[in-house]
């Protein structure tokens, strides 16, 4: 009987939450070991899944990079990185478009549906979701020609929105496409971020291979749970936020100026950690606030 009245104990504490958030946008981003385990990716999606089913409106941009340097070695080709960047020549693109928008996109967009999320695949190609132009970043004061590299411009919300309100799951592939018609590689973390600032997310979510944001990066127990905007920031210009996490945090501040009102950086390894972190008081991972008042994780 203790087993059943815990269950229940837990669906009471995670009440508050469901009625906050009814109604209300989340763009969560995953990529990383998710992309390559079964188990995580199933129980993620099913955490999605039940997201909407208790009035949460979920979005989701999902990675790829792993698969796509493997198909470049498979074709002989030798992944390249500027600033963290993929060099993406044309035959490239084809590879990245080949394996985001088509095949890992599929996957999970059949995996939604078989749990019933009627979930729509996408990417900038459709409508025009994500406009860019093509990025030149700079190296040693250098402007570097790295192919068909984009930065986000617009997206098109009245799609996405669209999409929601006809209760859509959207999935994304990070893939935007220039005024000439080609497409481009754009940063997934970068287009979640802008994603979640275009159509007025509540929340903003990164799953990560990491607990969260470290106060010591060499200790997993370090984890920061909570953040304002303006200690983000200093943490970054100490060096304390670095290398892969830089993307995630500067997008989620980027989307915080434009509205969004919180950002979270949880850990995809652990079973569930989308629902603890969104529905239950302490959460396990970094939540980084517009502001210092919402106390409402």
């Amino acid at each position: 009987m203790r087993e059943y009245i815990n269950k229940a104990d837990v669906l009471i504490e995670a009440l508050p939450y469901i009625k906050a958030f009814q109604g209300k946008k989340i763009v969560i981003k995953f990529g990383g070991s998710i992309m390559t385990d079964d188990n995580l990716m199933n129980g993620v999606l099913m955490d999605i899944v039940f997201m909407k089913y208790v009035g949460w409106y979920p979005v989701i941009v999902h990675g790829g990079g792993p698969a796509i340097t493997e198909a470049m070695q498979q074709r002989g080709s030798r992944a390249e990185f500027v600033n963290g960047l993929r060099v993406t020549d044309r035959e490239t693109m084809d590879i990245v478009e080949d394996i985001l928008a088509h095949k890992i996109n599929s996957q999970i967009v059949n995996l939604l549906n078989k749990m019933d999320g009627d979930a729509v695949g996408l990417y900038g190609k459709n409508d025009g979701l994500i406009r860019v132009d093509k990025m030149m970043p700079e190296v040693d004061g250098k402007k570097v020609d790295i192919g068909y590299v984009g930065s986000v411009r617009y997206i098109n919300a009245p799609l996405l929105n669209r999409l929601l309100e006809q209760g859509k799951i959207p999935g994304i592939a990070p893939i935007g496409v220039g005024d000439d018609g080609q497409t481009f590689n754009v940063n997934g973390d970068v287009v979640a971020g802008d994603i979640a600032s275009s159509i007025g997310a509540r929340k903003l979510v990164y799953l990560t291979d990491t607990p969260g944001i470290l106060r010591n990066p060499d200790d997993e127990k370090s984890v920061i749970s909570t953040l304002t905007r303006t200690e983000a920031e200093q943490l970054i210009a100490e060096a304390v936020i670095q290398g892969g996490m830089i993307p995630k945090v500067t997008s989620c501040l980027n989307a915080l100026k434009f509205g969004v009102n919180k950002g979270h950086i949880v850990d995809g390894r652990i079973d569930h950690s989308l629902l603890l972190e969104i529905f239950t008081r302490e959460g396990i991972g970094t939540e980084i606030l517009r502001n210092g008042s919402e106390n409402i994780r």
